[in-house]
């Protein structure tokens, strides 16, 4: 019995192969996925769950098993799972204590552990927050969220718009789900792992180093390991691509 409340939607006919979705710190499924839902629930029963939107205590174990079982409970007993960054942690935990539950995992932007930098921003965001610092915190996650290319692509104008609106938005809950990636640690999952992966690179990612993505793909028994050219908000920078990615590794492996 899982203690962790998620807000969780079904999309698609109910009758296609199960997809869950798991999405990243400071963010939520629309922000993430929103685009790439309507694309899967074609021919998947698609279960989107956003993590609690106030400060209920995260930790990976719960918040793993209250995935798996929002899927259960809404009758669909095996899935592939698509993290997004926090998401790549929550899922490989997911697949390591559900291995009858999950039959596939696609990882973005991913880690098994914080490195240093990762750590950091986390921490920078935490006391942003801690303070009302909300314009400040928009201009860390500008910062380091995109890549330099797409943030300087930008009239300044536009820049200044993201700012507004991301310090006029910040999801409930991003605090705690920023506490968690300080702690997430799945590495002595990643070898026990035997289902179909597919670890995709954000390969100018200022956030989440794309040396972390390398490191899960080589720890995963016969993982495909794919890059984008793009920062961390991979959704926003490269939405083509990334579909296409995902896509191509689910019709492959018939998930």
């Amino acid at each position: 019995m899982t203690t962790i409340p998620l807000h969780t939607i079904v999309h698609g006919s109910g009758s296609g192969p199960g997809i869950v979705l798991a999405h990243g710190a400071g963010g939520g499924i629309e922000s993430n996925f929103g685009t790439l839902i309507r694309v899967l629930a074609a021919g998947h029963t698609v279960v989107a769950s956003d993590y609690p939107g106030d400060d209920t205590p995260l930790n990976l174990d719960d918040l793993a098993d209250a995935l798996v079982a929002a899927a259960v409970d809404a009758g669909v007993d095996t899935f592939t799972i698509i993290g997004f960054s926090l998401g790549t942690a929550v899922a490989v935990r997911a697949a390591a204590r559900h291995p009858d539950r999950v039959t596939g995992l696609l990882l973005t932007a991913g880690l098994a552990a914080p490195d240093n930098r990762a750590r950091s921003a986390v921490r920078a965001w935490q006391d942003l927050l801690d303070r009302g610092a909300h314009d400040s915190f928009a201009r860390l996650v500008l910062l380091t969220g995109f890549s330099t290319e797409f943030v300087n692509s930008l009239p300044a104008e536009t820049v200044d718009e993201m700012v507004r609106q991301t310090a006029a938005s910040i999801p409930g809950g991003t605090r705690r789900q920023a506490a968690l990636v300080e702690t997430v640690d799945t590495t002595a999952d990643l070898p026990t792992l035997s289902v179909p992966t597919l670890v995709i690179a954000t390969t100018a990612d200022l956030l989440v180093d794309p040396a972390n993505s390398r490191a899960l793909a080589a720890a995963i028994p016969g993982a495909e390991y794919a890059e984008i050219e793009s920062g961390h908000v991979v959704m926003v920078e490269r939405p083509d691509e990334w579909e296409k990615l995902l896509t191509g590794f689910l019709d492959r492996h018939d998930l």
